[in-house]
C-alpha cells in the first residue's frame, strides 16, 4: 500500500522542479540572451494598413474604362521624428516649403484625434516618381514612412457621369463606418464609384512588422501568424458601349442635355450622356484635382458636374401621348379607330382654347400619334379623368397615376446610381391642396396639359427611355442597369436587375400605338430619324420653355425584335424634329450598324456644327 506521505512529498517535489525550470528559462531569456534584449531595445511593434486594388471596369465589350494608378501618402509618428532631422533637405525632396512642413506636422494634441504617439498623414497623394527620389532618404528620417494607396486612371476621355469619382472620407462617414473607412481614405462620391463602392473598394489587410528607431523593418511580429492580406474589390463589365458612348458625347458638344440608350430585352445601358460634361481625368486623385474641381464647379451655367440623365427633372412634352394613348386604350376611354375633330384648337369654354398645329384630319389613334394632334389628348384627358363623373375628377386622375407608377414613373428606377431622382406625377391630392381655395374643388379642365406632357409632370430622361423600351417590348422592362455582370467572382448582379415589371396593358394594343410611333419617323414628325434598312418607331416631343424650347425625342428599332430604346432630350434645341430625333436616329444606326450610312452624313455633320450652349431664341410650338 502506498505510503500518502510519500506520495504528497512527490508532487511537492515536482511542482517545485518545474517552478525552478521556468525561473531559469526566463532568468535566461531576459538576462543571459542578449538577442531578444537587443530587439526589444532597437525595435517597436506597428500595425500597416494594406489597402486593396479598387475593383476595374470595363464596356461591355471588354475595353477598359477604369483602371488603378499606383500613388504614395506618407505618414509620421510625432513621437519618433529625431529633432535634429535635416528639415531643409527633407522639403528639397518633397517639393514643399518649411511652412507647409511645420502646418502639415503640427496638429492639436488635445484634439483626441491625434495622438503623438499614432500615425497620421503628413503628406498625401504623392506620385511615383516623386515619391522614388525621396526614398532613397527615407532613412534619414525616423518616424516617417510611407503608404501605398492607388487612385483611378482611365484610358479614355468618356462617360465621366455614369462612372464618377472617388473623395477622401470626412469624420461623418468615419463615425458611421464602425472601423471600415479611417482618416486619409478614400470613397466613392458619385456615379458607379459611389453606387457600387460596397463591391469595388474590397476589404484592407493588416501587417504587424517590427521596426527599429530608424523606421526600418527589422521582422514579422509573431511570423506574421495576425497577419491579413488585402483583398481586391470586385472587377465589372458595364453594360455601357463604349463606341456608342463616345459618338453620343461627340453628338452633344456644345449642347446641354441627355441622352440614355437602354437593350430593351435585358434593361441593360448601353449609353448615358450629359452634357455638358468633362474629362474624368481632370479630376483624378491628385495635387492638380483642385484647380480642375474649382473651375467645373464655378460653371453655374452650364453645370457640367450635374447628370441631367439622372438628375434634372423635364417636362416629357409630346412623347408622353404614346404612353397615354395605351392606359386610355386599356380603359376603354377609346377605341384604336376613335376619331376627334381639330380645326387648330380645342375649345375648353367659350371664351378658352387651346392651339394645336395645322395637321391633316385624324380618323385614329395612330393618326393622332402620327401627327402629334394636341387637340385629340386635350379631350382624351378631359374623358380619361372625368370617367367617373365631372364632379370626382380626382378619382379619375388617380387611375391614371396608378398606371403611371407602372410604367416607372414617379419613383426612382434604382439605377447603380444614388443620385437618381423620382420625377414628379401630380395626384389627386396635389390638385386639392393646389386649389384648396376653390369653392367648388378643381375640375378635368386645371390640368389638360398633362395629355400633351406638359403641367406639373416631371420625368428623367432614364425614365423616358425606359418608356420606350416597354412599348418595343409590348408591355414589360426590367430595371435599367449599368452593371451587366462580376468578372473576378461568381456573384450575379443584382437580383432586382433581373425581376420582369409587366403592365396592366393588353398586349393587342401596343400595335395601333407602335403603327403610330412609326408613321410618325416615317411620314410625320420624326422624319430626321428615318433610316436605310431600319424600321424606327418613334415620337417627338417639344417641351415648352421660356426661352426657346426644349427638343425631345424617343423611340426604339427596329420594330421587330428591338435592339435599342433610347430618349434624347435637349435643352433650348428647338422643336422635337429639329435636335433630339436627327440625334437619336444616328445614334440607333451606330449602334446597329457601327457606321453612319451616307444618307444621314448631313444630319451629323449638322448636329456636330451645332451650339446651343448659349443659344436663347423664341419659343416654338410646333411639336
Amino acid at each position: 500500500m502506498i505510503n500518502l506521505a510519500d506520495r504528497k512529498n512527490s508532487i511537492i517535489v515536482f511542482v517545485v522542479l518545474c517552478c525552478s525550470l521556468l525561473l531559469f528559462k526566463a532568468a535566461h531569456l531576459q538576462l543571459l540572451d542578449i538577442k531578444y534584449k537587443e530587439k526589444a531595445k532597437k525595435a517597436a511593434l506597428y500595425k500597416n494598413v494594406l489597402y486593396p486594388s479598387r475593383g476595374m471596369i470595363v464596356d461591355r465589350n471588354e475595353k477598359l474604362l477604369v483602371t488603378n494608378a499606383p500613388l504614395y501618402d506618407l505618414n509620421v509618428i510625432y513621437r519618433n521624428i529625431d529633432p535634429k532631422m535635416d528639415t531643409a533637405a527633407f522639403c528639397k525632396l518633397l517639393g514643399i516649403d518649411k511652412q507647409t512642413f511645420i502646418k502639415n506636422l503640427n496638429k492639436d494634441w488635445k484634439n483626441p484625434l491625434y495622438h503623438k504617439s499614432v500615425p497620421f498623414t503628413f503628406l498625401s497623394k504623392i506620385r511615383p516618381e516623386d515619391f522614388a527620389r525621396f526614398h532613397e532618404h527615407l532613412h534619414k528620417f525616423p518616424g516617417f514612412f510611407p503608404v501605398l494607396k492607388s487612385i483611378r486612371s482611365y484610358p479614355h476621355h468618356n462617360a465621366a457621369h455614369v462612372l464618377g469619382y472617388l473623395g477622401e472620407v470626412n469624420w461623418d462617414i468615419i463615425n458611421r463606418s464602425e472601423g471600415e473607412y479611417s482618416l486619409g481614405d478614400y470613397i466613392g462620391i458619385s456615379g458607379l464609384e459611389k453606387g457600387m463602392e460596397k463591391q469595388l473598394k474590397g476589404k484592407k489587410g493588416i501587417s504587424y512588422v517590427l521596426k527599429d528607431n530608424l523606421g526600418r523593418q527589422v521582422g514579422l511580429f509573431d511570423n506574421g501568424r495576425l497577419d491579413s492580406m488585402a483583398v481586391s474589390g470586385f472587377d465589372m463589365m458595364s453594360s455601357i458601349d463604349l463606341e456608342l458612348q463616345q459618338y453620343g458625347e461627340e453628338l452633344m458638344k456644345n449642347k446641354r442635355g441627355a441622352i440614355v440608350a437602354i437593350e430593351p430585352s435585358t434593361g441593360e445601358i448601353l449609353a448615358m450622356i450629359s452634357a455638358p460634361s468633362y474629362d474624368p481625368n481632370s479630376i483624378a486623385l491628385d495635387k492638380n484635382r483642385s484647380v480642375a474641381f474649382d473651375s467645373l464647379l464655378s460653371d453655374t451655367i452650364n453645370r457640367p458636374f450635374l447628370d441631367r440623365s439622372l438628375i434634372a427633372n423635364y417636362p416629357p412634352g409630346s412623347i408622353f401621348k404614346p404612353v397615354f394613348s395605351l392606359i386610355a386604350l386599356q380603359k376603354g376611354i377609346v377605341q384604336p379607330n376613335t376619331s376627334f375633330y381639330c380645326d387648330g384648337a380645342y375649345e375648353i369654354s367659350a371664351s378658352k382654347a387651346q392651339k394645336c398645329h395645322p395637321h391633316p384630319p385624324i380618323s385614329n389613334i395612330s393618326n393622332a400619334i402620327q401627327h402629334s394632334c394636341n387637340s385629340y389628348y386635350y379631350h382624351l384627358m378631359r374623358l380619361f379623368v372625368n370617367q367617373y363623373g365631372f364632379k370626382k375628377p380626382g378619382i379619375g386622375l388617380d387611375t391614371l397615376v396608378s398606371y403611371l407608377k407602372e410604367f416607372g414613373l414617379g419613383h426612382k428606377l434604382g439605377v447603380e446610381n444614388p443620385a437618381e431622382i423620382a420625377g414628379f406625377v401630380p395626384d389627386s391630392k396635389y390638385y386639392d391642396k393646389l386649389y384648396r381655395r376653390e369653392i367648388n374643388g378643381w375640375k378635368a379642365t386645371y390640368m389638360l396639359s398633362l395629355g400633351i406632357g406638359q403641367g406639373e409632370l416631371q420625368v428623367t430622361t432614364i425614365q423616358m427611355a425606359n418608356l420606350a423600351a416597354i412599348i418595343a417590348n409590348r408591355g414589360y422592362y426590367y430595371a435599367p442597369h449599368l452593371i451587366k455582370k462580376y468578372l473576378n467572382t461568381s456573384s450575379p448582379i443584382d437580383e432586382k436587375f433581373r425581376v420582369k415589371h409587366k403592365m396592366r396593358i393588353d398586349y393587342r394594343y401596343f400595335d395601333p400605338v407602335i403603327d403610330g410611333m412609326q408613321l410618325a419617323v416615317e411620314a410625320g414628325t420624326a422624319r430626321a430619324a428615318i433610316l436605310p434598312g431600319i424600321t424606327v418607331c418613334g415620337k417627338t416631343g417639344t417641351s415648352q420653355n421660356r426661352g426657346k424650347d426644349h427638343s425631345v425625342f424617343f423611340g426604339f428599332a427596329p420594330r421587330n425584335n428591338p435592339k435599342i430604346a433610347i430618349a434624347v432630350y435637349v435643352e433650348n434645341g428647338g422643336w422635337g424634329g429639329e435636335t433630339a430625333t436627327p440625334i437619336a436616329g444616328l445614334m440607333i444606326e451606330k449602334y446597329i450598324k457601327r457606321e453612319i450610312s451616307p444618307e444621314m452624313k448631313h444630319w451629323e455633320e449638322r448636329i456636330q456644327e451645332k451650339v446651343l450652349i448659349t443659344t436663347l431664341a423664341d419659343k416654338s410650338y410646333e411639336d
